[in-house]
């Protein structure tokens, strides 16, 4: 066996005292005689060694081994707190890790059975080895774990019975106190966060385990430091990444603690992914099937989305709500449910309740109702409620959660309509609720979860009131069925006093804001007893009214009558018709009665106001003023306004109108509904003043209502007049901005067509200077005119004209030359004639007048291509004329801008008065026609053009053409003429040159001028 000692004030000291066969060696180290501080318990010693220390001969032993040890005699023992302090000593002034290790150690093991002790004298140690022993994750984990143990309020030790309540709650502030001392520091929860990034498990456990004892003692404050530490609450949410469960179990633990009550980090941890992590970690458990990890995650997503409308939103734009559907599948088996699955079941259904609560907002609600629908998660949870086997409490919320999921929706009330039950026949599952509702057998929640179901399938639902009210009239009433109706009327009639006020309230809700259907209950009759002739309901229900049942009866029906004459004044004329009525109502309350029949006895005081407030005086004995005078006479009217303020002022009344759902803790308190605490409400105060008001003061108040009406109609029709001329503004001005993008839309098309003649007279001048350039005298005249073709100018006929005078005179001294080359070719014929020539001139002549009659056939035909040339250049010239007197147009496209411009500034001026607006889309509509006309006119010019300018094209080239045939012609004829005068010299003849027959031929002009003047 093997024993360590430590010394005090010796760091480091370690004595091995082994004690084996009787011999006893010691291994000092350097230990010197100071006081030793065992640590170990007599048990361990007699476990461990094979010696016994405690029968007998203890005292002496231990003695022994102080004697060897050279320590101190047997004397008194250090108390807890001494020990604890040496201790504390020990981890502030050891330099070795080892010792403060043991030290740590030794602390963690007393912290529990001195809790005050090691949380007064250790904590700052504690914190300290936090801070400055990072590197060893063991004497980490051991202060985590003492800290946690003096923190902690879980007692695990049994406390004895004879300890009192006042010790036993100072021992549960301890945690609360040692809580504020550590978290004084913010940098001490800096500190624990930065713990739960250590990837070792025996620090990050403890750690987390610290924070949730921190957050259940004080956890507002905790909140307020995470909040603002960085990646504080990221640091949190990876702990359900981690991949050993107890980490991650505790971690959900810890987040349960730190979502409570704070929407800012509620919001944080759901952005952080939170929704995605739990609900994988439910489908991983088994959903409702799994363990108490499932119930955790439901816990959390509970405090995520309780009144939080923003992670609301969040749930169901990411989603999840078809997530949650898979939950409620339950098998045709629903026998033997473990007590886990049944709390998961009713987590899974809590938290479907808070995405459509009745306190959320309405667009919320109806937002998640839709998705709930859409999904199939309500088919779902009505086959929940129509499934067999299902434990009471499960099927208690179930129908608590339709409900409130079919509130307010009209797709989900009717579809909730038409479920049937598995039965055979098959009925509605209304039918079945309201069978459950009305048996006085069933559980009292279960029957308050089935009024509320109904409630929620009547709330602005008139279709659904219609349905339940048709199904009371006679000629609806199905002898062979069950209806929804005759459940009511039984419940109503029932000796069973619960049955009758749910049977009432039920009754009511199907009234509820709809004068139609109170109408037509009227017409509901009852047959009481054989040989009797039926009464109306609405007799039937004052009858039982006056007949003195049950307190709780009683206010149902009391309840039933204000909701039915509300607002109605046919009902209140049926019900001032039967004499019994009112003398019954004034009796009650002018009776001085007990507390109980305080309530009965202010709801008569509302029913009777309700008959003076919408009495329409059809009845001479009951008119407004009789009734006040009657109240006046037999009650008094500041009795009767007292007994009426009995019902705001009961103490069940302010608790039914905190909610919609109707939790009451026993049938007794079940008096008051949430829709009829509004209804009291509102008729309170205008009963109040309807009774004290005079006979004048009402036919002043008349008259007033009468002069209100008549302003609300005139109101009425010129906010009529106001909406039709708010809708021709609107039309108005829709035409107005068609016609201004239509305007737009011409302009531009005006200003692609204006470049498309830019761009083709930019072509046509090019062409006319390649046309110039290839004939010099053409580019001559072209380029000494030096104006640009703009509409074909009267320059450019000009210039056409000296072109044509040219061609002329070409013409003319091909003339000239062709009738010199006859003559020449006659004078060469009259010599060919002649008998004196040779064999080789005669050949010589018939070869060259052969060559002559080619070339006269040529010139001719070269005179009739001028005489075309000549006739295309008149058509080009009356075609230039045309064009210059069309394209004028085009000159004025700058007005049209200026008047687009003037248009469009008269549109953004005159849009604030209906007359000038109408003035002015007349106007758009006359310079959108000029504007049609202009772009057509446009149009039609440019096509023009473009025609001309084709046609000048092809004109040109052809010219061009037939000058270089002509030129070429007249260049062979030269040539053919210069032969034959060379020929004409090789045979002797006698042939002038072209020099002295321009002479000559100038000559014969002149002298022929010369006999002119003569």
């Amino acid at each position: 066996m093997r024993i360590f000692f430590l010394l005090r004030g010796v760091p480091g000291s370690i004595c091995h005292l082994t004690h084996k066969n009787k011999q006893t060696k010691t291994h000092t180290h350097g230990c010197v005689n100071f006081p030793l501080y065992i640590f170990f318990s007599l048990k361990s010693l007699r476990r461990d060694s094979g010696v016994s220390y405690l029968p007998k001969g203890t005292s002496a032993k231990m003695n022994f081994i102080r004697g060897v040890m050279g320590g101190q005699a047997a004397g008194p023992q250090p108390t807890g707190a001494e020990t604890i302090q040496k201790l504390c000593d020990r981890v502030a002034s050891s330099t070795l890790l080892e010792d403060r290790r043991d030290a740590v150690r030794a602390l963690k093991s007393l912290s529990k059975k001195y809790r005050i002790e090691v949380g007064t004298q250790a904590m700052d140690h504690l914190i300290n080895i936090l801070q400055t022993d990072r590197s060893d994750s063991e004497i980490l984990g051991y202060a985590l774990d003492t800290l946690y143990n003096i923190i902690c309020n879980d007692e695990e030790e049994e406390q004895d019975e004879s300890e009192d309540e006042t010790s036993q709650k100072q021992a549960d502030d301890l945690g609360a106190k040692f809580t504020e001392a550590f978290i004084q520091d913010s940098e001490h929860i800096t500190l624990l966060l930065t713990m739960l990034e250590e990837f070792d498990f025996h620090v990050r456990w403890p750690a987390v385990k610290l924070l949730t004892a921190l957050l259940r003692n004080q956890c507002v404050q905790l909140q307020s430091i995470i909040l603002v530490s960085p990646m504080g609450v990221s640091r949190l949410m990876d702990l359900l990444a981690d991949s050993r469960e107890v980490i991650r179990n505790d971690g959900l633990l810890l987040l349960q603690q730190l979502t409570k009550g704070n929407a800012a980090i509620q919001k944080i941890v759901a952005f952080e992914n939170a929704f995605e992590r739990l609900l994988d970690i439910i489908t991983e458990e088994g959903s409702s099937d799994g363990g108490i990890v499932v119930e955790d995650c439901l816990l959390l997503l509970r405090n995520l989305l309780k009144n939080n409308s923003s992670n609301q939103n969040f749930f169901k734009e990411g989603s999840f709500i078809q997530r949650m559907r898979p939950w409620f599948e339950v098998g045709d088996d629903n026998s033997g449910w473990s007590a886990q699955k049944v709390t998961n079941l009713h987590l899974m259904l809590q938290l479907v309740r808070v995405m459509v609560s009745p306190v959320n907002s309405p667009g919320a609600t109806a937002s998640c109702q839709k998705s709930m629908y859409q999904c199939g998660l309500l088919q779902q949870l009505c086959t929940i409620l129509m499934a067999t086997g299902v434990p009471a409490d499960i099927l208690t919320e179930t129908i608590n959660t339709v409900s409130e999921v079919i509130r307010g929706s009209q797709v989900n009330q009717d579809y909730f309509a038409s479920v049937n039950a598995p039965s055979n026949p098959p009925r509605p599952a209304i039918v079945v609720l309201l069978m459950s509702m009305v048996n006085e057998r069933q559980p009292f929640v279960l029957r308050c979860a089935v009024l509320y179901c109904f409630q929620c399938f009547l709330y602005k639902n008139q279709k659904g009131q219609g349905e339940i009210v048709a199904t009371l009239l006679p000629s609806t009433i199905d002898a062979n069925s069950i209806s929804a109706g005759q459940l009511l009327c039984g419940g109503l009639f029932s000796a069973d006093s619960l049955s009758n006020w749910c049977a009432s309230v039920a009754l009511a809700h199907a009234l509820q804001d709809n004068l139609t259907q109170k109408e037509q209950l009227l017409r509901v009759q009852l047959a009481t007893s054989l040989g009797k002739p039926p009464v109306s309901l609405l007799q039937q229900c004052t009858n039982i009214l006056s007949q003195g049942s049950k307190v709780q009866t009683r206010v149902g029906l009391l309840i039933l009558l204000c909701t039915w004459i509300n607002n109605c004044p046919i009902a209140v004329t049926h019900f001032l018709h039967n004499q019994e009525n009112v003398p019954f109502l004034t009796a009650q309350i002018s009776e001085n009665l007990g507390e109980d029949e305080r309530l009965v006895q202010g709801l008569c005081a509302l029913l009777l106001g309700i008959c003076i407030y919408y009495n329409d005086n059809s009845l001479e004995n009951y008119t407004k003023e009789k009734l006040k005078q009657l109240i006046e006479k037999r009650i008094g009217k500041e009795n009767f306004v007292e007994k009426l303020g009995f019902v705001t002022k009961h103490e069940l009344y302010s608790r039914a109108a905190q909610k919609p759902q109707p939790v009451f803790p026993s049938p007794d308190q079940m008096l008051f509904d949430h829709e009829f605490t509004k209804l009291v409400k509102e008729l309170e105060g205008v009963i109040t003043k309807a009774v004290h008001k005079s006979s004048e003061d009402e036919k002043k108040e008349e008259e007033v209502k009468k002069t209100l009406e008549q302003h609300d109609n005139i109101v009425t029709q010129y906010k009529e007049l106001i909406r039709e001329q708010d809708a021709k503004i609107q039309e108005l001005k829709e035409q107005v901005s068609s016609m201004t993008t239509q305007t737009e839309q011409m302009q531009t098309t005006m200003a692609q067509q204006l470049s498309q003649i830019q761009q083709h007279k930019d072509q046509y001048n090019l062409l006319k200077l390649k046309l110039g350039k290839e004939n010099p005298s053409h580019a001559n005249n072209t380029l000494g005119d030096g104006t640009h073709f703009n509409g074909m100018q009267n320059e450019d006929a000009a210039q056409l004209r000296e072109e044509m005078e040219a061609l002329r005179s070409q013409h003319g001294l091909l003339q000239s030359q062709l009738s010199e080359k006859d003559a020449i070719i006659e004078a060469l014929r009259s010599e060919g004639s002649q008998p004196s020539e040779g064999t080789r001139g005669d050949s010589d002549n018939t070869e060259l007048l052969k060559e002559l009659e080619l070339l006269r056939s040529q010139v001719q035909s070269q005179a009739t291509e001028i005489n075309q040339l000549k006739m295309n250049n008149e058509g080009l010239l009356t075609g230039s004329e045309t064009e210059s007197s069309d394209a004028s147009p085009s000159r004025d496209t700058s007005a049209d801008a200026a008047k687009v411009a003037e248009l469009e500034s008269r549109l953004v001026v005159q849009t604030s008065e209906m007359e000038k607006l109408k003035e002015e889309v007349r106007g758009l509509i006359e310079g959108r026609a000029q504007l049609e006309q202009q772009a057509a006119s446009a149009t039609s010019s440019a096509a023009i053009l473009q025609t001309e300018t084709s046609k000048l094209e092809a004109d040109l080239l052809e010219s061009k053409k037939e000058q270089d045939d002509l030129l070429m012609l007249l260049a062979d004829q030269d040539q053919k003429i210069h032969n034959l005068r060379q020929r004409l010299k090789d045979l002797g003849e006698t042939v002038d040159d072209e020099d002295e027959l321009d002479t000559r031929d100038q000559t014969d002009e002149d002298d022929e001028d010369e006999d002119l003047e003569d």
